[in-house]
């Protein structure tokens, strides 16, 4: 076992029993039906989120759709600049989309009214990328991970007890580490701290936006098994913002291939590395130093620039740094399709054949 490779378990089931509300069947083709079997904790339908600056409109994220289930990691990939954080902070309404639809457990965010949003938000957490600079300097590890629950209203005098519980689970002893400030931990232990902040307030969906990028490589390995524990005992639907695909493929159970605002690919994590469809996935694929990636073709290699995001290429985005495109690719936008069961691409000239529409409309997840 490497020092990223991440131990995974299988989601966790409903116990015989247990209650759960019916939903009704999934159409074949759809975003739901390609996640596979389990509750939808969380469904993005065709988010954008766009900044006016001077000079022009920046794009950042332009018509991303994708669900989310209770108990399996969705892994988001792609190059700095391609819109992921900017994705992640627009599910938190740390920004908030210009257009779309977020459902989170099934209730729709975009509309929903200040005070009832912000109960909701308190079952979608975030992780950021920089374990210090997203901790108060100068609270105490208590206080930092109690916030969310005084915020949220919890009962005071069951705080203490919370907080006690929570770090113990994320591996933080909390008779030494109570009374002290993130300046006197390393990377990794503020990691764990921000972690505890999140699930202190017991969320169902949790974003990890580059959780690990910040830490050293013999850190990382522990707050990845951290979080995928987590993700197991407690039945999270997590969204997983890397751009380290290997760490990637060690702990997701599918990937969103994201270029320039739009996801272009997405599947179970095995088979897009195995076969990637889109171009674009061949290249970030092919550019991992490990033997699969070493496997594809010379011609994979990603040439140019990312263009600005300010102005976007017509039709598709990625034509400007394709082998394969055409003059097609300049005029028609592709569309988001299922081309074999449980894979959605967005190219004129995918990397792997399609099924007839008929087989594609009528398969199962």
């Amino acid at each position: 076992m490497t020092s990223l490779d991440v131990v995974r378990d299988p989601a966790p089931t409903a116990e015989p029993g247990a209650a759960t509300e019916p939903r009704p069947p999934a159409e074949p083709g759809s975003l739901s039906e390609l996640a596979g079997p389990g509750e939808v904790v969380l469904e993005v339908e065709d988010l954008v989120q766009r900044f006016s600056v001077p000079g022009g409109v920046v794009h950042a994220v332009d018509g991303v759709s994708f669900v989310l289930r209770r108990g399996e990691t969705l892994a988001l990939v792609g190059e700095s600049g391609c819109g992921k954080s900017t994705l992640a902070r627009s599910l938190m309404r740390l920004q908030r989309p210009r257009s779309g639809s977020v459902r989170l457990l099934g209730e729709e965010l975009t509309a929903m009214p200040r005070r009832r949003l912000r109960r909701m938000l308190a079952r979608m957490q975030m992780i950021f990328q920089d374990p210090i600079s997203s901790l108060n300097p100068r609270r105490r590890t208590r206080d930092i991970i109690a916030e969310g629950l005084r915020i949220h209203g919890a009962e005071r005098a069951g705080i203490p007890a919370r907080v006690r519980e929570v770090m113990g689970e994320v591996g933080l002893d909390p008779d030494t580490m109570s009374e002290r400030r993130p300046g006197d931990f390393s990377g990794g232990q503020c990691q764990r701290i921000a972690i505890a902040r999140a699930m202190a307030l017991s969320p169902e969906v949790l974003i990890c936006d580059e959780p690990v990028s910040a830490l050293d490589v013999s850190v990382q390995a522990q707050v990845l098994n951290l979080l995928e524990r987590m993700r197991r005992e407690h039945g999270l639907g997590m969204l997983f913002i890397s751009h380290d695909l290997s760490v990637v493929r060690n702990v997701s159970d599918r990937v969103a291939v994201m270029y320039l605002g739009k996801i272009v690919e997405i599947g179970d994590t095995d088979d897009v590395y195995a076969a990637p469809a889109h171009p674009y996935s061949r290249a970030l694929i092919a550019s991992v130093p490990a033997p699969g990636g070493a496997a594809l073709a010379a011609d994979a290699e990603l040439r140019g620039e990312l263009p600005s995001p300010m102005r976007p290429p017509s039709g598709c985005r990625f034509r400007t740094r394709c082998p394969l495109a055409s003059d097609r690719c300049a005029s028609e936008a592709p569309a988001f399709r299922e081309i074999v069961p449980g894979r959605r691409v967005a190219c004129h000239h995918p990397l792997i054949e399609a099924l007839p529409a008929a087989q594609t409309a009528g398969a199962g997840s």
